[in-house]
Order: C-alpha cells, then sequence, then structure tokens
C-alpha cells in the first residue's frame, strides 16, 4: 500500500481505539504523523469530529502552519503549535500524540508528581520521561511549542505539568504501544497511592535491567496494532476507508 495512505489507516486505527479506552476528551486533543517521505508535512485527526468516528479519509495533511493540503475538514490550527514544533525540533518524532488521558494526566496535577518504578509497566519508562512541572496555559503560538519540545529535551515522553501527556515515536505502532501502558502504570500507581500505604518502589539494579528487557521487545509493539487493526475490521467496517 502507498505508504502515505497506510499512515492514514495507522491513524485512524490510533484514534479509535484511544477513544475506546477513554484516553479521548471531547473532540479535543490530538494524534499526528509526519507525512511519509516529507519533514514538513502531517498528518492530523480533524477538528470537530469525535476520536470514535474518525475514517483514514478524514485525516487531515497539512503544513507546518496549520494550513490544509489534503483532506475534507478543516483542521485546529492550535494543535499544530504543539504538534508541528515537536515534529519539527526532534526529527525521530515521526508519531506525537497528545491526551489527556485520566491517569496520566493526574499524575501531572500532583506536586513534584512522577511515574514511580513501582510496576513492571512503569520500568520501561524508566529514564525516557520529561516533566515539564510549569503550566504555561494553552499553546497558541509557537514559542508555547517550542518551550514544551525544549523541555522534552531527549525524552521520548512528557508529562505537562496541570495538562497533560505527550508521547512521540518512530511509528504509530510503538507510539500506541507506549500511550497504552504508560495509562495503564499510571493507573495502577493512581490506584496504590488511593490505599494511604507506601509504594513498593523496585530496586534501581532491577528497573535498568528490565528497561533493557523490555526494550528488546519492541515487536510486541507491532504485533499489539496489528491485533487492534483487526478487530475494528471485524466490528467497525468502514474504519479504514479512504
Amino acid at each position: 500500500m502507498d505508504p502515505v495512505n497506510q499512515a492514514r489507516i495507522d491513524l485512524a486505527a490510533a484514534l479509535r481505539w484511544a477513544a475506546r479506552l477513554g484516553l479521548h476528551e471531547g473532540v479535543c486533543n490530538h494524534f499526528s504523523m509526519a507525512v511519509p517521505g516529507t519533514t514538513d508535512r502531517f498528518l492530523i485527526n480533524p477538528q470537530g469530529l469525535h476520536w470514535s468516528e474518525v475514517t483514514a479519509g478524514d485525516v487531515v495533511m497539512s503544513d507546518a502552519n496549520g494550513c490544509v493540503i489534503e483532506g475534507k475538514h478543516p483542521a485546529e490550527p492550535t494543535a499544530f503549535f504543539i504538534h508541528a514544533r515537536i515534529h519539527i525540533g526532534k526529527p525521530n518524532a515521526k508519531v506525537v500524540l497528545h491526551t489527556h488521558m485520566p491517569y496520566g494526566t493526574a499524575l501531572t496535577t500532583i506536586q513534584s508528581g512522577r511515574l514511580e518504578m513501582c510496576t513492571q509497566n512503569a520500568l520501561r519508562f524508566h529514564n525516557r520521561i520529561a516533566y515539564d512541572d510549569a503550566y504555561n496555559g494553552l499553546a497558541l503560538d509557537n514559542s508555547e511549542g517550542d518551550r514544551l519540545c525544549k523541555a522534552m529535551g531527549n525524552a521520548d515522553i512528557a508529562f505537562l505539568g496541570n495538562h497533560g501527556i505527550i508521547v512521540s515515536a518512530a511509528t504509530m505502532a510503538m507510539a500506541f504501544d507506549e500511550l497504552y501502558f504508560l495509562e495503564r502504570a499510571a493507573m495502577v500507581q493512581v490506584l496504590a497511592m488511593s490505599t494511604g500505604k507506601p509504594l513498593s518502589i523496585v530496586p534501581g539494579q532491577i528497573v535498568e535491567k528490565t528497561a533493557r528487557q523490555i526494550a528488546g521487545e519492541s515487536q510486541q509493539a507491532d504485533y499489539h496494532f496489528a491485533a487492534l487493526k483487526r478487530i475494528l475490521d471485524r466490528e467497525e467496517p468502514g474504519w479504514s476507508a479512504l
């Protein structure tokens, strides 16, 4: 398949599954992908559509200024004040997912909230998360997008204080897998914290060993995402229509 069309399908699949998992927020938040073979064009979910109804054909192609190049819907310009600046500032970030997912965002509302190394799912994120504790209002200009990109540094993931989460990766399969396990890790941590008892933190040497082990199983992300698309094919006919 043409790689651009495949990217549209992958983006639509990720949006639909994120909605199934309750990671969406109304018709807000955005998933984006750099158009294969380009550095200045991006695919993004259209303005005004719920993630659960987006098809591959609804996905919009835009330039870095938010101007629609291809698509039957408008794009939300404010989305690109975050997404385009990260894509441009972090060339390896071919996929950028931004959500206000409940449990991950809950950790951003706690003073010095961090994903603690207290579950196996959390260990995969060891030394891979940047924390921006300074909430600075809505991202309504490029300078805020650049600030967030700078705050991410070399990290793949950012926790935005009082705001939400950003996950970046080279492929949609990897990015979605990361988003899924990040929210699972945050959920278990929040539930554990709600007991009022101290968290049991995994020793540092075991954390580092396990993080390396999980990093060596990246094929699991491809298997996971392929399975999600097969389920969509069975349960939501038409989702991949271009």
